[in-house]
């Protein structure tokens, strides 16, 4: 027995051995390919942009012709240097500018260029899935980018420089503008939203709305453009102006709640910060979404997957979707505009997804709505990618350069999550797009560019960027914002918790900040109070890396779940904190706990004060808690606060 086992240990060490040697082998051979790719790419490009001076005036030469043209004229009016700069453009350059979509880069700050090993996932699968840095500026002429990296801040600064160095080598030097997700909560979602711990940290969207304090957003947004300007973020893809109406929607968690006002006054105030009241050389530009509002999800599944395409108007309320552009993004003249992936089911002529629906870009938003900035569509509706199925929801029988078209017929400026300027290049040498449609639209593009000062100097400085980025001051108005985003929902005099208390406390990362207050012990048969933090129940769904970081489905607590917190909650005095992502249903932990607070990204050390009086919680529900999950289905998906018998309404919120 032992030697037939001696066997085949050594024959499964020489399988994997064999194994290991086949993917080393792989490696090496992508890996050379991929130097050899990139070595031709970086050929290719020029010289360096030199500073010169004209008549007292200096100006980068960007395009190394030795004089000042108009676009290359720092004080020349905008509108003249577009016109200059996009008459040079090539049809190329021009179908480049119209695609933005996400970029890779090394744990270090440098280019992604080649495949490498990392210990964070995301970069790894960066590494393999994208093509290169000067694949996509280069060879693509692409000037447009959203990078999912979280690095230190003095590394995202450095990023910045080496691509805007690699841009301005280009023939025009058109410079390039970074984008990101937010970064500035808890959250993780390479979809929706990266945690950067180089930032300060404030609550959710949903904290935001919580407050009721439009001064404190616009701040946060103020703080936001500081930390994104100093690492070379020029692009909020952010904020989210859609309506938690349906309480199920697994992005509820990036709204501002279901009240149309609450959320238009937050979106207001929020556009404000990022931008000041005009884009200018020290703002960050906004791209608002996803227009007309991407809240009423059918059955509340997202848009993201198939199953989730519908967006439907039982109550006929597609009109109060608009409330919070109109009177919020429009009204601070938000610089761009996305729309989702669904479908606005029997709402226009044609029932497609919102970037191919001329109704929707064209009709409503151009026309009736008289926006006039950049329309771009969300990621990843023409062409297939790691992330899944091309998401060009009503067009399936579309092929890539009829998608293509359609989108540009409908109005939408650029494509986000693609890298096919190809095919755009095809639709105007075919003849089925003229170039001066195209003309159009970079334009736009372009003209944001020189609005944020990009042509001018798109550099920052790195040594800065770690002075700015989470300085001491931002971190202590995130942790005040934590503060004043808590909700108390219940309290049967047992909080503020008097000093000295014993507490039993399960779901903290850190309870020993209790001590500071209390005294913390091992077990609960010792404590006098326990302090229980919860997080949002869902249904876990994996069939797609980017499904499973969604939290979709269910808003109750499984039994088991159910089981593990009242079995805690019902032994003694007890205080359950729950994180809301979404409207969960909360009736029998309700019942069973002595006070029930709401956080929205609060850490241990904002929350502790808050359990002890030493802060006062003053937030007031972003939305209707239900009462029960049929409650829920029988909401419809489009109106809001129409839940029977909610457990706590909109709007609610204790003190002390």
């Amino acid at each position: 027995m032992n030697k037939v086992l001696k066997k085949i240990l050594k024959w499964s060490a020489g399988i994997l051995g064999v194994l290991l040697l086949l993917v080393l082998l792989a490696y090496g051979i992508f890996y050379v390919k991929a130097t050899i790719a990139s070595n031709k790419n970086l050929a290719l490009l020029g010289p360096e942009a030199k500073e010169l001076t004209k008549n007292g005036v200096a100006f980068r030469d960007l395009n190394k012709n030795g004089k000042m043209d108009v676009y290359e004229h720092p004080n020349a009016p905008i509108e003249d240097r577009v016109e200059d700069l996009v008459g040079q453009m090539t049809l190329e350059e021009k179908a480049g500018s119209m695609f933005i979509t996400m970029i890779g880069t090394t744990d270090d700050g440098e280019p992604l260029e080649k495949p490498f090993l990392s210990s964070d996932i995301i970069n790894i699968m960066m590494a393999f899935a994208l093509p290169s840095n000067s694949e996509m500026i280069v060879k693509q002429k692409m000037n447009s980018f959203n990078t999912l990296a979280s690095l230190d801040a003095d590394l995202m600064a450095k990023y910045n420089n080496r691509i805007q160095k690699m841009a301005e080598r280009m023939r025009l030097g058109i410079p390039i503008t970074i984008a990101t997700d937010p970064r500035h909560g808890t959250e993780n979602n390479p979809g929706a939203a990266l945690f950067t711990p180089a930032f300060s940290q404030w609550p959710s969207s949903l904290g935001l709305a919580a407050t009721r304090d439009t001064v404190l957003v616009r701040e946060f947004g103020d703080i936001a453009r500081q930390e994104y300007l100093a690492t070379g973020f020029r692009l909020a893809l952010h904020p989210m102006a859609d309506l938690a109406t349906e309480p199920r929607w697994g992005r509820i968690n990036g709204t501002f709640g279901e009240d149309a006002q609450l959320s238009a006054d937050m979106t207001k105030a929020y556009v404000l910060g990022f931008q000041g009241d005009s884009l200018s050389t020290t703002s960050v530009a906004c791209m608002t979404k996803h227009f007309s509002g991407g809240g009423p999800q059918k059955d509340g599944e997202d848009a993201h997957f198939r199953y989730g395409k519908d967006q439907v108007y039982p109550g006929n309320n597609f009109d109060y979707h608009l409330i919070p552009f109109i009177d919020g993004a429009f009204e601070a003249n938000t610089a761009q505009i996305m729309p989702y992936y669904g479908i606005p089911v029997d709402q226009t002529s044609e029932n497609t997804a919102f970037a191919f629906n001329k109704d929707i870009i064209t009709t409503l938003l151009r026309d009736s709505l008289n926006f006039e900035g950049v329309v771009c569509t969300d990621w990843n509706i023409i062409t297939e990618s790691f992330l899944g199925e091309p998401r060009g929801w009503g067009v399936d029988g579309l092929n890539v350069k009829e998608k293509v078209k359609k989108v540009l017929d409908a109005g939408c400026d650029q494509f986000g999550g693609e890298n096919v300027p190809e095919v755009v290049v095809e639709l105007v040498e075919e003849g089925a797009i003229p170039e001066a449609r195209l003309d159009v639209s970079v334009k736009r593009i372009m003209r944001d560019k020189f609005r944020l000062g990009l042509f001018d100097n798109p550099y920052v400085d790195v040594t800065a960027a770690s002075q700015i980025a989470g300085k001491g001051e931002f971190k202590k108005k995130g942790f005040e914002a934590q503060q004043k985003s808590a909700i108390l929902l219940k309290n049967d005099n047992i909080l503020p918790l008097k000093k000295g208390v014993k507490i039993y406390a399960e779901g903290m990362l850190n309870p020993n900040i209790l001590n500071s207050y209390g005294t913390v012990v091992n077990d609960i048969n010792d404590a006098d109070v326990v302090i229980k933090r919860i997080a949002s129940p869902y249904e876990p769904r994996n069939s797609s890396f980017m499904e499973s970081f969604f939290h979709q489905g269910r808003l109750y607590f499984d039994d088991t779940e159910k089981k593990e917190i009242l079995d805690v909650v019902n032994k003694k005095p007890s205080v359950v904190v729950i994180n809301l992502e979404r409207p969960i249903i909360l009736t029998e932990i309700n019942d069973a706990s002595d006070a029930l607070m709401a956080d929205f990204g609060t850490t241990d050390e904002a929350l502790a004060p808050l359990l002890f009086g030493k802060v006062a919680p003053n937030g007031k529900l972003p939305f209707e808690l239900p009462s029960s999950w049929k409650a829920v289905e029988d909401q419809f998906e489009d109106v809001p606060y129409d839940s029977k018998d909610p457990l706590y309404p909109f709007g609610f919120g204790l003190t002390y």
